[in-house]
């Protein structure tokens, strides 16, 4: 048997493994980052709730200057949405799906180019030093193979994001009072 053979026989091999282990990884994932925020969450909730005020504090925004954002539904209510088209950050939508008055905001987000939605959550949680800002974001990537193993990545890949955004969203909030 030559070496080609037994090459393409093990690459074979190592691809069908990879294939059969994405089965028995996890297909949805959920990453969730906090800050406490020296403010009443009445202060907090209208950054969070006006999706045209998420360019001040959100990391995507500040990456791309660029990004051509457009926004409809009613605004700071349920069916708000903003939709991006972005070089370096991608497209997207994100549309508001339910509220609790200075208590919650919970978007859906769905990436065209990945075929890809998550719903996002923030929450305001009043506390002694001031509100407790928790954002969430939750998905299911489904049987694809390749997307299974982004699950394993996706806490390290947005994150440190969700991190920079609230302290974004901090320093707006804080230095505005």
């Amino acid at each position: 048997m030559g070496i080609l053979k037994k090459s393409a026989i093990a690459i074979t091999a190592l691809l069908f493994g990879v294939i059969i282990v994405s089965f028995v990884l996890p297909d949805e994932y959920e990453v969730e980052r906090s800050i406490i925020i020296a403010a009443e969450p009445d202060d907090i909730y209208p950054e969070v709730v006006n999706l045209k005020a998420w360019p001040s504090w959100g990391v995507w925004f500040q990456r791309d200057p660029n990004m051509q954002i457009k926004y409809g539904g009613p605004d700071r209510a349920i069916g708000m949405f903003s939709k991006w088209e972005s070089e370096s950050q991608g497209d997207g939508k994100m549309e508001i799906t339910e509220l609790k008055h200075n208590k919650k905001v919970i978007y859906s987000l769905y990436f065209p180019e990945y075929e890809m939605g998550s719903t996002g959550v923030i929450t305001l949680e009043p506390t002694e030093e001031g509100t407790r800002v928790t954002w969430s974001d939750s998905g299911e990537v489904g049987n694809n193979p390749v997307n299974r193993y982004f699950v394993l990545m996706m806490d390290d890949m947005i994150g440190p994001d969700f991190e920079t955004g609230l302290e974004n969203l901090k320093t707006v909030v804080e230095n505005r009072g």
